[in-house]
């Protein structure tokens, strides 16, 4: 059974996610900034909505350093291997974030199976959002350059248990990247 908020859900927790790029990979300005997330004790006591609190406060001057909207495209395909066989992810959202300190926390949450606060408003300008068509295939256009996580889920026909794929990517102006969101 597919949960109703869930595609909201992803947006929303994806819409503060980061992925830090590669070590050594520069970002626009510099340097990408390292987190040790062993540097300290995060509070993973879920909230009574079942959200696990932010650790990390909304880095402003980060995001704004970041363009909302570009020439860059992004296409792909929703799919899930499961002991039946592919399954397509039809009908689901895609949620494309920028790689920030923020949504990298976010990010690590999502893959653990924990849902973090919901991200700050000032985010979602920065995040980008489609729809899969019935066989699982997806566009995103005028995104700007730069590191993105790309994000859905799929759920297993058999048990009905959602799995959540994030993949992180690189855009170059004006390139179209294809990516396989597969688990």
């Amino acid at each position: 059974m597919k949960h109703p908020y869930l595609p909201i859900l992803m947006g929303l927790i994806l819409t503060g996610c980061q992925m830090l790029p590669p070590e050594g990979a520069t970002q626009r300005g510099g340097p990408a900034e390292v987190i040790d997330i062993g540097e300290r004790a995060p509070d993973t006591t879920p909230s009574p909505e079942g959200r696990v609190p932010r650790q990390v406060p909304f880095p402003a001057e980060q995001y704004a350093a970041l363009e909302k909207a570009g020439n860059a495209a992004l296409s792909g395909r929703l799919t899930l291997d499961t002991a039946s066989g592919t399954v397509a992810g039809a009908g689901e959202t895609i949620s494309v974030a920028p790689v920030t300190t923020y949504s990298a926390e976010a990010a690590e949450q999502a893959l653990a199976g924990r849902a973090v606060e919901p991200a700050d408003p000032r985010a979602r300008a920065y995040t980008h959002t489609t729809r899969t068509d019935a066989d699982g295939y997806f566009l995103l256009r005028g995104l700007p350059s730069g590191n993105f996580y790309v994000s859905g889920s799929v759920a297993d026909p058999t048990s009905g248990r959602r799995s959540i794929i994030i993949h992180q990517v690189s855009l170059a102006d004006g390139q179209h990247r294809e990516v396989q969101l597969n688990r």
